[in-house]
């Protein structure tokens, strides 16, 4: 019985945790209910009663001297205003709105010294903080089509899209020229809705993450994909095979079953075995193969030879593993070097 009390205390410590952990991701976003377009259109249209004044008015008159204005200046967004360019225009407005109400009053006094001036009036653009997440992204499609950016054909039925990631939550606007996270601070900024990678990914064995010798969106396409897990290829393997290409093949023996998915032995993000893999040589083997087995009523030779086989790693001798050109002394391949 005392058995039983122990995993009934248990029980209630984990019921507990979960709810603690539901309730502190429900108080991270809002729960809104999706909306029709349409309605998320209205949301950025802005101030039907403010006029456009362009963003030298606007920096002018508000932002001359702040730091925000001289990153953009110097940002992907901020050289295209130049119409020699010939690029999209892309100013101040183009994101918050008219700003003719904003700026109407400002430098007006308010007091009887300078300090206290009529600043911009923000409340009269666009509250693009607190828009829903659909709104915000929208913002961004008005420009960034899939006639740009062919991923973005996806990002509507997307994973990331229906869970309610919008372009904010990765992309910080006015930080840095490419408005973009680096590929040494992807992870990081990835790990935050995705623990259980950034946990695979501090194991014994693990793809070169946490080294910043690869980035997230060298396999996943963060933006919308028609493969599963938001994966770049058509296939796993194709994907695995853009860096492994030893592994590629075509070879005349495959090793069957895993000529597409190279997951049926390995695990993406890290793991407690060599070379990635889901469990421990021979076990992982032993899965499909049972060859090697030892059994009680074996020749005592026999028994023996088993024995040391089963306790070595299967790839000592099959060392051509994924696949071989050679065929064994049957006619068959085993995958011997």
């Amino acid at each position: 019985m005392r058995g039983y009390g122990k995993a009934f205390v248990a029980l209630s410590v984990s019921l507990v945790v979960g709810v603690s952990l539901l309730a502190g991701c429900a108080a991270l976003k809002q729960d809104r209910p999706l909306l029709p377009v349409r309605e998320y259109e209205r949301m950025i249209v802005g101030r039907l009663d403010a006029e456009y004044v362009g963003t030298d008015n606007c920096v002018a008159r508000c932002h001359k001297h702040e730091k925000i204005t001289d990153d953009f200046r110097h940002s992907v967004h901020g050289e295209q205003i130049r119409p020699e360019t010939g690029l999209p225009l892309v100013n101040c407005e183009s994101c918050h709105g008219p700003g003719s109400l904003a700026i109407e009053k400002v430098g007006e006094d308010v007091a009887y010294n300078d300090e206290h001036k009529v600043k911009c009036d923000t409340g009269k653009l666009l509250d693009i903080k607190n828009l829903h997440t659909p709104a915000q992204s929208l913002i961004c499609l008005k420009c960034h089509t899939a006639a740009s950016t062919p991923s973005l054909a996806h990002w509507n039925t997307g994973v990331h899209a229906l869970n309610d990631v919008g372009c904010f939550d990765c992309h910080k606007l006015h930080q840095g020229s490419q408005q973009k996270v680096s590929r040494e601070e992807m992870a990081e900024m990835c790990y935050s809705c995705h623990p259980q990678v950034k946990a695979e990914a501090q194991l014994f064995s693990h793809h070169p993450l946490r080294e910043r010798k690869m980035a997230c969106t060298d396999c996943h396409e963060p933006h919308g994909s028609t493969q599963e897990h938001l994966l770049r290829g058509n296939t796993v393997k194709e994907m695995c095979t853009r860096c492994h290409m030893d592994k590629q093949g075509p070879f005349a023996f495959e090793h069957g079953d895993v000529t597409e998915n190279c997951s049926t032995c390995h695990t993406p993000h890290g793991s407690v075995s060599n070379h990635l893999l889901n469990a421990a040589m021979p076990f992982l083997c032993l899965q499909c193969h049972s060859g090697h087995f030892y059994t009680l009523d074996a020749d005592p030779a026999t028994a023996s030879q088993n024995r040391r086989l089963f306790a070595n790693r299967c790839t000592d001798c099959h060392s051509q593993i994924h696949g071989t050109d050679i065929p064994s002394a049957e006619g068959r391949a085993w995958f011997l070097q």
